[in-house]
């Protein structure tokens, strides 16, 4: 199984911008679909966004759309998240999800939390205003 490291967190003011990372060790990095997932204190673990095998295909959850930006480099068995305009309620844990995708009968990427197998430990990230 894929094990994924994320990295990037911190604490910013509100309108500032994190690129947080997220490095795939073992596994076929190209038959993964990614995610990222975040969850507040108290709240459910929720998607934020997601990318496919091929990176063509992306999703983004309506609280990011035009603001957060998903991808992928394979070269680097690395998926990125950067995050502008950040605000007081982006503030949560972020997790790195991957999903093995490789079969054709497999949806480009998946946007419910369940299906998500391999989960890295979390990073957080703190908004302030």
């Amino acid at each position: 199984q894929v094990q994924l490291k994320e990295a990037g967190g911190g604490l910013v003011q509100a309108g500032g911008s994190l690129r947080l990372s997220c490095t795939a060790s073992r596994g076929l990095f190209s038959d993964y679909a990614l995610a990222w997932f975040r969850q507040a204190p108290g709240k459910e673990r929720d998607i934020v966004a997601a990318i496919s095998r091929s990176a063509a295909q992306t999703y983004y959850a309506d609280p990011v759309k035009g603001r957060f930006t998903i991808s992928r480099d394979s070269a680097k068995n690395t998926v990125f998240l950067q995050m502008n305009s950040l605000k007081p309620e982006d503030t949560a844990v972020y997790y790195c999800a991957a999903q093995n995708a490789g079969y054709s009968s497999c949806p480009y990427y998946y946007t419910d939390r369940l299906s998500y197998k391999n989960w890295g430990q979390g990073t957080q990230v703190t908004v302030s205003s």
